[in-house]
């Protein structure tokens, strides 16, 4: 007989990936689990890296071996046994990185169900559903490409006129006397390579600056190969349209001007397909309708033919109109779309399957929402349970957590001092208990006495986005924080006061600016080098000795501490490599110790650790004790910042600026991926900055942040057209009286006792 409390529940065994101390726990499936804990506790580990993780492998390895060659690779996940697992689909926070041409219409098949209507029920008819499309040449605009735009370059800032091209005419960078790009000038035989650019004849000028790409004869052998071109189309196809133009975003910026496409207007079309109409509307003026505009018009249309594609159409639609995205243009491209609003377009898609006994992995659904949004993705989390699934959330708002019917804390800190199961059990039983969470859940709110502004910065008749000609004083000297639903405007309001401040002021928003693959926590501080410095000083030898990338490195893994087998079709078998044992250092390197600790032990350290380490090391400890000041202790020196969220992120450039005072910072969703006490111990930091001189602009929903501020801007009330206002402006204890406020609403129950919110 089948034991069916064993078919109810997924039971991990000895799990012990990452931080995870050889945990055992059973998760009750068909029911919400939502875990909670610290940042760094091991939550993700859990969920993530060893339940999804080995959901999707194991479900992987059910197609035929060709086909697994092309599948993501999850590897082996550090765990004994996992029983009783669903197949599970794992839905994270990732911004979309898709190019200029990927919109919301095309990314979720809106677009193409869009074009086929337009050629069935459109009239004249012109053709067939290609003629729709802007990525297409039987559709796009020939001037601009289906894009909308053009990239004008400014020319007099890639010439010095006084200067030759020996001396450096050619002024944009990677075109310097010499380099391989400047060859294609300097060894043409067409110029005089001493003549001033302002001696050269317009022919001259022309050939250089605008000359299209052509084969040139009885030229040395630099051009046997290739063909000559002027600098302006040479830059333009190189690099403004090619991958090289991200790592050279500042100086394309200086150079050039985006336009709206003179010939289409930024439609991307060509003028047949823009002939086209249904009910007076072409497809690019559907395309500028938001999703709640958009099924009135589909609600228009009575033609028979399009009754099949509008049911389908609708279909897609209203999941996303139901769960808060209604704001959201058909137009509006993937890559201006937030980590929360492409989450909640997938969530939209899996309401509308009919999927079941699936297990739904959510990592922080809550991040980028107003409370008011959050009930309407509770709703959705709700709805995909009674469907029959599991829905595992990973989650510190106390809203997402007053779902669950199973709670989960990992603790009871982070990194090393995390990684156990400290909690297991209902909502209710949570709330009355003694663990971290517990106490955070019950601890009563009230609004901070709020200080007085040293100063106003003013806005007016603001036009940006969604705001339609608003004024408004933002103070100076306090911690303000701009609020409202998502998508109201919060953030084109701070952009345009960062326009206002022309420069003036620290932008700490969620951009990952200087990371790369290679960055950690210890090179972003720029503590590497002291610490070679302090080994090789300690032992008397080169400070290459300890860089496992160049003297130092293990000689049989070459400094990635690990051996790859490639296996063909099947996973690569990652082996720890046996002379180094993971340390990626050279036996030498490895022999010298600096306070009784190799260089390995040292940069595995977590930041916490190696404070107190270095703590009689000035340049070394003062920047470790400002990334535990901004609650980023938890992080092991060698950490790839690849893996840290928005939040981490925008904290850790906080780390770095903390020694500059009086300046204004810009922070967006500070909070994100923090737990309530990382929270307060956030809040102490912001209170500590504006004590000593600083201005704090934040872009939260966080309602423990919002009731702190000294002053609230709210914006709304709702999103998109519905949205760009100014509700309220003042002390936050104020909103509560603004009846169109969501934030207002949202405080009042807030500060309710914990049993009655």
């Amino acid at each position: 007989m089948v034991d069916t409390y064993y078919q109810d529940t997924i039971d991990v065994s000895d799990a012990h990936q990452n931080n995870l101390k050889h945990v055992n726990v059973k998760l009750p499936k068909h029911e919400i689990t939502v875990f909670v804990g610290e940042s760094g506790s091991g939550k993700s580990s859990l969920v993530f890296d060893t339940i999804a993780a080995m959901s999707r492998r194991e479900l992987n390895e059910t197609f035929p071996s060709f086909s697994q060659q092309y599948l993501p690779k999850y590897g082996q996940p550090h765990v004994g046994d996992i029983k009783n697992l669903p197949v599970a689909i794992a839905i994270e926070q990732k911004q979309l990185t898709g190019n200029a041409r990927s919109t919301l219409a095309t990314y979720t098949g809106i677009y193409s169900l869009l074009r086929l209507l337009f050629s069935r029920v459109g009239k004249p008819f012109v053709g067939y559903s290609e003629v729709f499309s802007f990525n297409l040449p039987q559709g796009m605009c020939p001037y601009c490409q289906g894009l909308g735009y053009v990239d004008e370059v400014d020319e007099s800032k890639l010439i010095d006129p006084e200067k030759s091209l020996n001396n450096g005419a050619i002024t944009f960078v990677s075109f310097g006397p010499g380099t391989w790009r400047w060859r294609g000038y300097g060894y043409s035989g067409l110029f005089d390579n001493d003549k001033p650019i302002k001696d050269y004849t317009p022919e001259e000028y022309d050939l250089l600056m605008h000359a299209p790409q052509q084969k040139l004869y009885n030229a040395p052998d630099y051009y046997k190969t290739s063909q000559y071109e002027g600098v302006v189309p040479r830059i333009k196809r190189s690099i403004i349209n090619s991958r090289e133009g991200k790592h050279h975003k500042e100086a394309i910026s200086e150079i050039v001007t985006r336009e709206v496409c003179p010939v289409c207007k930024g439609a991307r079309l060509n003028p047949r397909s823009l002939s086209v109409k249904i009910n007076g509307f072409n497809i690019n003026d559907v395309s500028q309708m938001d999703l709640v505009q958009f099924l009135d018009f589909l609600d228009s249309i009575k033609d028979n033919l399009g009754d099949e594609i509008i049911r389908g159409l609708e279909s897609k639609i209203q999941p996303l109109v139901d769960i808060g995205l209604g704001y959201l243009t058909l137009d509006r491209t993937t890559s201006t779309l937030s980590g929360g609003e492409v989450q909640r377009i997938k969530i939209a898609n899996h309401l509308t399957n009919s999927l079941s006994d699936i297990l739904y992995v959510f990592d922080e659904p809550s991040v980028g929402l107003h409370p008011h949004d959050i009930a309407l993705i509770k709703k959705a989390m709700i709805n995909l349970k009674k469907k029959g699934n599991t829905i595992f959330i990973v989650d510190h708002n106390p809203e997402i957590m007053s779902i669950a019917d199973h709670v989960v804390e990992v603790g009871p800190k982070s990194g090393a001092d995390g990684g156990k199961i400290t909690f297991s059990g209902t909502y209710p039983e949570v709330l009355d208990s003694d663990t971290l969470t517990g106490k955070w859940l019950r601890a009563p709110h009230h609004f901070a006495k709020p200080l007085k502004p040293k100063g106003f910065v003013d806005l007016e008749h603001v036009h940006m986005h969604n705001i339609d000609d608003v004024s408004v004083k933002v103070p100076t000297g306090i911690m303000t924080v701009l609020s409202g639903v998502a998508g109201s405007g919060k953030s084109s309001l701070a952009e345009a006061m960062k326009d206002r401040l022309n420069g003036d002021y620290v932008d700490l928003t969620q951009k990952q600016a200087g990371i790369s693959i290679r960055s950690t926590p210890v090179t972003y501080l720029n503590i590497l080098n002291p610490i070679r410095k302090l080994f090789a000083k300690a032992n008397n030898v080169s400070t290459q000795l300890f860089s496992y990338n160049g003297k130092g490195a293990c000689p049989r893994c070459k400094g990635k501490g690990v051996t790859i087998t490639n296996m063909a079709f099947m996973d690569p078998v990652v082996q720890t490599c046996e002379l180094c044992h993971g340390k990626r250092y050279s036996q030498e390197a490895l022999s010298y110790k600096y306070h009784g600790k190799d260089i390995a032990d040292v940069l595995s350290m977590s930041v916490a650790q190696a404070a107190t380490f270095f703590k009689d090391v000035h340049e070394i400890a003062n920047p470790l004790k400002q990334m535990n000041e901004v609650g980023l202790d938890y992080l092991a020196l060698n950490q790839a910042l690849t893996t840290l969220s928005g939040g981490e992120l925008q904290r850790l450039r906080l780390a770095q600026m903390l020694e500059e005072k009086g300046k204004i910072y810009f922070l967006d969703e500070p909070t994100a991926g923090l737990h309530m006490n990382d929270t307060q111990r956030l809040l102490k930091l912001f209170k500590r900055m504006v004590a000593d001189g600083d201005s704090l602009i934040i872009v939260e929903h966080n309602l423990d942040v919002i009731s702190q501020a000294d002053w609230l801007i709210d914006m709304g009330p709702g999103a998109g057209i519905y949205g760009g206002n100014v509700l309220y402006s003042g002390i936050p204890e104020g909103s509560e009286k603004v009846p169109q406020s969501f934030t207002g609403r949202a405080l009042k129950k807030y500060m309710l006792p914990y049993k009655e919110r």
